[in-house]
């Protein structure tokens, strides 16, 4: 097997890693950069159970090779919590409204959601519903999910009443 070495920011902190070729972007955070947040479920891009942020661009982490994010900026839930462990908002909310239950699907909720929040663009209640479809979750029913991303969404400024 051929490895590479690969080098990019996870959360703001560099990191060099050597990787087979064939190895995912979410192997490679859970194994070489210890970042087990991000989920492995249906690994075929379809469940977003993995989902990343690959410079601020929502991604499968599953369906990524580790060499296609060479030099790229990837944000993880890691990254969503301040340094002492405070919830940022987007967390709080889902806390908040319940839009978690066994977690599984969280970190990729979160940080789709974050992608939707942080876009110059205020959401409506169609396009939140649309955008978190992508996403699969089998407990919570979905309902306190979206209660927490439009409870964020209006803190922030960007819900369309």
């Amino acid at each position: 097997m051929s490895r590479h070495v690969v080098t990019f920011t996870v959360n703001g902190v560099a990191q060099r890693v050597e990787v087979e070729a064939r190895s995912t972007l979410a192997d490679t955070l859970r194994e070489s950069c210890g970042l087990t947040g991000t989920h492995l479920g249906c690994e075929h891009g379809v469940c977003g159970a993995c989902t990343v942020l690959v410079n601020d661009i929502p991604t499968r982490a599953c369906l990524m090779f580790a060499v296609q994010a060479d030099g790229a900026a990837i944000r993880t839930v890691e990254g969503l919590a301040a340094p002492d462990g405070t919830l940022n908002a987007l967390q709080q909310a889902f806390q908040d409204h319940h839009g978690l239950q066994c977690g599984f699907c969280t970190p990729g909720f979160l940080m789709l959601s974050t992608w939707l929040l942080e876009r110059d663009e205020v959401l409506s209640e169609a396009t939140l519903r649309e955008a978190l479809a992508s996403n699969i979750c089998r407990c919570t029913g979905y309902q306190g999910i979206v209660e927490a991303v439009r409870s964020a969404a209006r803190k922030a400024g960007r819900w369309a009443e």
